[in-house]
């Protein structure tokens, strides 16, 4: 729970015993064929009621996911209520998607079928508990896989519930299982079952690297999405408020425990005095209103453990303990209590909304380069820290969006079209956001474009296809004489035969 001195819950953690009792138990519902054989307009039947039962559950989860991840219920209150669409997605996927019919020579009639791949293994990270495990669990159950949900350990209790709901919406006995555990214990051992076809996994690059060489070893499919440390590039001829409110937005939502989280504002020189100044102010305003993650006028809760709050105050006091960077807000663990609800900020993960810049007004009067030189700058903080930094050219903007190893997410700010598509199309990221940001769809792909922000994407009909093997058929209407003449290969004499 985000107090540390509070514990309201407990589950049993998965040994690997566990795992792979599930994993085979999976195995032999995906070979009995009661989902994986049924047809794709049953299978659409219960994504729908899946959708429905989790709308009908809504007050629940919400409050669970308030519960477990520190997040403000406001926020929970817009996301939780929108995946019932994921599922709907998929339901219309299975019943509109077309089979091809391709053009053989001869008198051969070739179509391609898509087949589930069998048992796959979710591993689902803390920040969007319920979002990503649905994101990844629609597409898979609707091709008609055999699926094993690991949440992470910090916060499996709606992964839980929803295993619940969906047995009620009618996903079969070992079509779906949730299986809680450590990542070093019950992920690996998932990651690594022979009997898992495919892993996807949403987390940190180094833990999926790790994931990805267990599930490679098995010649298992990956999916990974990891990583982020997104650019948000402003030019001169955005509205600065609007600019300001997106930045925000980008950056603090979820305590800035996203991997899309616009961590590196880009700022065209001659609007940066405005802008910082709006900035500081926005900032003040969301740490002035930060309190309980229950009370709907909060604004930003904890982070989600104690390792995270460690993570950002470490990257933080370096940037600012070496010289490089300069607090304009923030830069420390809150205390005391909070002005909104009296909360005692001491007793979670409290951190307050950071703006850091170059030391001596380098961003403004410089060329910004010291803060280029942080840890911060490269290293993915996964809290509510942002960097800002000047420049003069939208050459000079570009070279600093694409100076990380991460290419997963980035944000546009002009009014000039011309720009925002020359822009956008030089940007290194999987997903691109003009004059928005953490816009996201199920037909929008999602995945990242550099290594370090992982392999393949989620969403759209290219996650669905990745959850399952294409089957190519071939039948022969040629009539028997015909087939007698043309396909005798050992007939007496030198004639020729055909080949393909």
């Amino acid at each position: 729970m985000w107090k540390t001195n509070e514990d309201t819950h407990s589950c049993h953690a998965a040994s690997p015993e566990d795992v792979d009792a599930t994993v085979r138990a999976a195995h032999a519902a995906f070979k009995g064929g009661a989902w994986s054989r049924a047809p794709r307009h049953a299978r659409a039947d219960v994504l729908d009621r899946c959708a429905a039962l989790l709308e009908g559950a809504l007050p629940e989860l919400i409050a669970l996911e308030v519960a477990q991840t520190g997040r403000c219920v406001r926020e929970m209150r817009a996301q939780v209520p929108s995946l019932t669409r994921w599922f709907r997605y998929y339901a219309a996927v299975l019943r509109t998607e077309e089979r091809s019919l391709l053009p053989t020579q001869g008198k051969l009639h070739n179509f391609v079928t898509r087949e589930p791949l069998g048992v796959v293994a979710l591993l689902a990270p803390f920040n969007h508990p319920l979002l990503i495990a649905v994101k990844k669990l629609a597409p898979a159950l609707a091709a008609g896989n055999a699926v094993v949900l690991k949440p992470s350990e910090l916060t499996p209790l709606t992964a839980l519930r929803l295993g619940a709901l969906l047995r009620d919406a009618g996903v079969p006995d070992g079509a779906f299982s949730v299986l809680p555990g450590y990542g070093p214990v019950a992920g690996a051992a998932l990651a690594s079952h022979p009997l898992v076809r495919k892993v996807d996994v949403t987390g940190g690059t180094a833990a999926g690297r790790a994931i990805g060489a267990a599930a490679g070893a098995n010649l298992a499919r990956l999916t990974a999405e990891l990583g982020g440390k997104a650019p948000l590039v402003v030019f001169a001829g955005a509205d600065v408020g609007l600019a300001v409110n997106g930045i925000a937005f980008g950056s603090f939502v979820a305590s800035g425990q996203t991997c899309i989280a616009s961590t590196r504002v880009l700022v065209e020189r001659g609007l940066l005095p405005a802008l910082l100044e709006m900035l500081e102010a926005k900032t003040a305003s969301i740490a002035r209103r930060m309190g309980s993650p229950a009370n709907p006028e909060s604004m930003m809760g904890p982070l989600v453990s104690a390792k995270q709050l460690a993570q950002v105050e470490a990257l933080v006091d370096d940037a600012v303990g070496t010289g490089n960077a300069v607090a304009l807000t923030g830069g420390r663990r809150m205390r005391g209590r909070s002005e909104l609800d009296g909360t005692d900020f001491s007793k979670g993960y409290f951190y307050e909304p950071t703006i850091l810049v170059s030391k001596k007004n380098e961003c403004e009067d410089g060329n910004g380069e010291s803060i280029l030189r942080t840890r911060i700058w490269r290293e993915e903080a996964f809290g509510p820290v942002i960097v800002v930094v000047g420049f003069d050219t939208e050459e000079q903007a570009v070279e600093l969006a694409n100076d990380s190893e991460f290419g997963l997410g980035a944000g546009i700010w002009t009014q000039d079209l011309s720009q925002a598509f020359r822009v956008s199309e030089q940007i290194e990221a999987g997903i691109t956001w003009v004059n928005t940001h953490h816009r996201n769809d199920p037909s929008s792909p999602w995945g990242g474009a550099k290594a370090a922000s992982g392999v393949g994407s989620e969403n759209g009909i290219e996650a669905y296809h990745a959850y399952t093997t294409m089957k190519s058929t071939i039948i022969n209407y040629a009539s028997t004489e015909e087939s007698l003449a043309a396909d005798d290969w050992f007939k007496e004499g030198a004639g020729n035969v055909r080949y393909g």
